[in-house]
């Protein structure tokens, strides 16, 4: 304190030279000359010190960006971790970490990012819903996310899409299922997934009976993995709803896909659009609908299996008096009359069922004269 009081005494000394240039005090004392001045320097100090308080609580107040808030706005250690990880924080976490929903799409987090920020996700109570879909953030940040995961035991849904998490994100995903029994909800769709993804996501899925709707559309998923799926499908006791569009399950893969849904007990909601999935997959499909009896909604539009193909799913479910069937998508498939005769016949037996397709073969062809 004393360096600072001399210091102040000699800019007073100079500066002084008219009732305008004359400095005041905090408390609205003029500074003039000789032992005035030498007198009051002590008290001016004290009250100083205290106006630094107050200017200092003020910046801190209004300024979220300072590195002084660190420890006020951020008790989570998510700051300390991006300086760690050389990444530039997302202050829209620090903003929203205490609602019940994250939405951070889009934020080109990265890998290093991600395990930024799943440091402070580990603790967080109040998020429920975590939506980090198209962030880059490869195995490396699926990883982390993962090993949150498996600590944090109050977030139910979580949306990693297109985050190009690869077989490497896959493996630690599947790690984190067959530990987690908070989750219910995950999106995984448009990650690189391929065949070797889903051996390991397989037997997670026999182990989780928690996870109710799982989306694994916009992969690269082959006919192992319809295999793989098959078998996990036909001892699951948790799934309610399974997207696998945009794949490419067909041949023997699509034929123990369907076997296993055959055997399902729970799921009441697939989609196997744009699969290539042909008359083969559509007769197994078939077969397992004649003993499914809890399966409510089913997509196979814009799948090659045609007319025939719609004709034996339909044809099952006619034969299946305890069908639970409501819906069954068959977009942009045409179909013939004896397709809409069927229908009609099924409708008596199972009146709320409704049936969507690419129209009626022969519907716009011109009229004989």
């Amino acid at each position: 304190m004393l360096q600072l009081g001399e210091e102040r005494m000699s800019q007073t000394e100079v500066d002084v030279r008219g009732p305008k240039d004359q400095r005041s005090s905090p408390c609205g004392n003029l500074l003039d000359r000789g032992e005035r001045e030498v007198e009051e320097e002590e008290d001016q100090e004290e009250e100083l010190g205290g106006e630094d308080c107050v200017i200092l609580n003020e910046d801190y107040d209004t300024d979220l960006e300072l590195g002084d808030q660190e420890e006020a706005y951020d008790p989570t250690g998510y700051m300390e971790a991006c300086e760690a990880l050389q990444v530039v924080p997302a202050y829209n976490f620090l903003r929203n970490m205490h609602n019940s929903e994250l939405s951070m799409m889009h934020r080109c987090l990265g890998p290093q990012g991600t395990k930024a920020l799943a440091v402070p996700l580990v603790t967080n109570t109040s998020i429920l819903r975590l939506n980090l879909r198209d962030n880059w953030m490869e195995g490396m940040g699926g990883a982390a996310i993962a090993e949150m995961l498996k600590e944090n035991c109050y977030i139910t849904e979580v949306d990693l899409s297109d985050n190009s998490l690869g077989d490497h994100g896959a493996g630690a995903i599947a790690s984190m299922l067959k530990e987690n029994s908070t989750l219910l909800n995950l999106n995984l769709s448009g990650n690189h997934f391929t065949d070797r993804s889903v051996e390991h996501l397989g037997p997670a899925l026999i182990t989780n009976s928690r996870l109710q709707q799982l989306d694994l559309s916009h992969n690269a998923l082959g006919e192992q993995a319809g295999q793989s799926m098959g078998q996990a499908l036909s001892e699951n006791t948790g799934l309610r709803s399974l997207n696998l569009a945009w794949n490419c399950i067909r041949g023997r893969g699509a034929a123990i896909l369907a076997n296993g849904l055959g055997g399902n007990i729970c799921l009441r909601t697939v989609d196997l659009s744009f699969n290539g999935l042909g008359k083969e997959g559509a007769s197994a499909l078939g077969k397992a609908l004649k003993e499914n009896i809890v399966l409510e909604e089913l997509n196979m539009g814009r799948n090659p299996i045609q007319n025939a193909g719609c004709f034996t799913i339909l044809k099952s479910v006619q034969e299946n008096p305890d069908s639970a069937m409501e819906a069954i998508y068959f977009s942009d498939i045409t179909v013939n009359q004896d397709f809409e005769d069927l229908y009609r016949a099924v409708k008596e037996i199972f009146p709320a069922l409704t049936v969507n397709h690419g129209g009626r073969i022969g519907t716009f062809r011109k009229a004989k004269a």
